[in-house]
């Protein structure tokens, strides 16, 4: 037996470990199973490669829990260590044997997917455990080795008991860490961060029907049938997939392949992803993963299901701000790089370089991807546009990048339910949409039914009506404005239809301009100017006598500044709700109200004309509202 004390840079390590090292106590046992999952695929590596001359088999790695003596058991049928080896790896703090193979084999193997490259995951142990043993055996043939530590610098050292190769870490827990000896909190452990590890992960056994044992059904005398009960057995209760999807090559799976995976990482989901994007890289860096497209709605909120990061098949973080560009966390899935860069604890992302690339890379699959969809079934992506265009605009708004390949994809749907690229609306309309400024104009609805007299006035004019409903469209309208020359968006409703997309021809007024300026002092007496601005136009005598519309711009700010940006730097975010209320001067009524006599009839027939006007528009609410109804009801009576 040997004694000694650990070398370390300072005097006693352990308090800032414990303290400092990990953001998280629960990453304990992330790190010791990545030690066990590098030891056993150490020793598949040196079975490979013949250096070991043992049989690999089927190992796994066993977690048990001693609740009534306090410990907790990771055991696990690796490469083992000798007393020497001990002394190296786990007298040396920070010296990372993972580091050390890979150096060594550098030249034999390409990845051996080895985890661990600190050094520094075992003592992580210390943030959990009073006293840590560690009792190991080799795979060659040397004694084994009886670790004990208390952490402090000091520890024991002897030969150990064990007489099968690899490892068993028993961590003695602490009084303020109990909760790591209940079975249910292990269990969440070991499902958050080993879900996908490369190893078979046994938590304790199950019972399950024997799959070779089928029920006999017996009649009796009168007849009856009765089937006798199914047979179980126990069977190890394997906690993980070793294999997961993204593992594989896209060749080796089928579509229900990729959706079963999906409710394998989010088993509360109960809607199918739209489609799915697979990662596949290995220069300049390496990258595997898998994205979906699930179905998303108008609400941009956070979603709770995120996409989840992984090095080699060890959860590291569902917040992949900075790997995954912004536009695209609103998917989920899972991505998994040996190459990204992580703090030494491997809890979050440290800003490299190779982030960049990665985020680019991404980027470029999806647009690809978005591209092949479009091209390969049109009439399938028309169908999934309302559930994915959010991110496509997002992406559209914040990747320059991505912006120019979405040309290719980005759909303009049309009131009617027809859907265009730019440049097949841009010839559609061209002809018909170009005012005397030879300025295309497209017209659009942010709501079919509430602008629906807007559209079909549009409609009636031959005008093609596009439906943009998307929370962030003020946005994308404002940058398409400014890519695009000779181009602008209004509203439908945002003037009167002569107005929108002026040609040359104008209405002449039947009324005089004398007449004219008596109607504006009649009208101005009634509706309140902090409301409306009050606008006498020559229309067509058919059109409606008052008309509310929001000027474009003014609309836009605020929309803008509601959804982050834009308006506030106008000032528009605190502004009043204005209107400009158009009134026809070539309508009867408004012809009538002119040369009504008296003023208490001019001014009810004012009041509904203009609550007419805002029911319209959705703006008639409360005692406003309660007030028309009851002089609806007197004008019938």
């Amino acid at each position: 037996m040997s004694k000694g004390t650990i070398n370390v840079s300072v005097e006693n390590i352990f308090p800032l470990i414990k303290k400092f090292l990990y953001s998280d106590q629960e990453i304990f046992l992330r790190e010791l199973i990545s030690n066990a999952t590098d030891a056993t695929l150490k020793l598949k590596h040196l079975t490979n490669i013949g250096e070991a001359k043992v049989e690999y088999g089927n190992p796994l790695i066993e977690v048990k829990v001693d609740k009534k003596g306090k410990k907790l058991h990771l055991i696990d049928q690796g490469i083992g260590m000798t007393i020497d080896e001990v002394k190296k790896y786990i007298n040396e703090v920070a010296f990372s044997g993972a580091e050390e193979f890979l150096d060594k084999y550098k030249d034999k193997v390409d990845d051996a997917g080895i985890i661990g490259h600190f050094g520094l995951g075992f003592y992580s142990a210390f943030m959990v455990a009073e006293k840590v043993e560690i009792i190991t055996k080799s795979y060659k043939d040397e004694d084994a080795a009886h670790w004990i530590c208390d952490g402090s610098p000091e520890y024991s050292l002897k030969k150990g008991k064990k007489s099968e190769r690899g490892t068993e870490i028993i961590l003695h827990i602490a009084e303020d860490s109990t909760e790591f000896l209940e079975e249910n909190r292990i269990s969440e452990l070991l499902k958050k961060y080993n879900k996908f590890m490369p190893i078979p992960i046994k938590f304790g056994t199950k019972e399950i029907n024997d799959p070779e044992h089928k029920p006999k059904t017996i009649k009796d005398k009168d007849g009856k049938e009765t089937t006798e009960p199914q047979r179980k057995i126990t069977v190890d209760n394997l906690i993980n997939n070793p294999n997961p999807a993204w593992t594989k090559t896209p060749t080796d799976l089928k579509d229900e392949n990729y959706k079963e995976f999906y409710r394998e990482l989010y088993p509360m989901q109960f809607e199918e992803p739209l489609f799915n994007i697979h990662l596949n890289v290995d220069y300049p860096f390496n990258l595997t993963g898998i994205l979906y497209f699930p179905k998303l709605t108008n609400d941009m909120n956070i979603q709770k299901d995120r996409i989840q990061l992984y090095q080699n098949q060890v959860f590291v973080t569902d917040n992949v701000e900075g790997i995954v560009p912004e536009f695209l966390t609103m998917l989920r899935g899972v991505i998994d790089s040996p190459d990204i860069p992580l703090n030494v604890s491997r809890s979050y992302l440290q800003s490299d370089g190779a982030v960049k690339k990665i985020s680019s890379y991404i980027t470029k699959k999806v647009a690809d991807k978005l591209k092949s969809l479009f091209k390969d079934n049109r009439k399938d992506f028309e169908a999934k546009w309302n559930d994915i265009k959010i991110v496509i605009e997002y992406g559209m708004l914040s990747e320059e990048k991505f912006f120019e390949k979405a040309e290719a994809f980005a759909l303009y749907p049309t009131v009617d339910g027809k859907y265009y690229t730019y440049d097949e609306l841009y010839k559609k309309v061209k002809a018909k949409q170009t005012d005397k400024d030879d300025k295309l104009v497209i017209l659009y609805a942010s709501n079919a039914e509430e602008q629906h007299s807007y559209i079909e006035a549009a409609k009636a004019k031959d005008y093609e009506v596009l439906l943009l409903d998307s929370p962030i469209i003020s946005h994308l309208i404002q940058k398409l404005e400014g890519n695009k020359e000779k181009v602008s968006f209004t509203r439908v409703d945002a003037d009167h239809i002569d107005k929108l997309i002026q040609k040359e021809e104008n209405n002449i007024s039947k009324l005089t301009d004398d007449e004219k300026k008596t109607l504006d002092s009649q009208l101005k007496d009634v509706i309140p100017s902090e409301k409306f601005i009050v606008q006498l136009e020559s229309m067509d005598s058919n059109s409606a006598p008052f008309m509310i519309t929001q000027p474009e711009f003014m609309r836009r700010m605020k929309e803008m500044q509601q959804t982050g940006g834009g308006g506030g730097m106008f000032g528009m975010g605190n502004m009043p709700e204005i209107y400009n209320l158009v009134v026809n001067t070539n309508s009867d009524l408004v012809i009538q109200i002119l040369n009504t006599k008296t003023a208490k009839k001019r001014e009810r027939l004012i009041n509904q004309s203009l609550d007419l006007a805002q029911l319209s528009q959705g703006l008639l609410k409360g005692e406003a509202l309660t007030k028309f109804i009851k002089r609806s009801y007197d004008i019938i009576k």
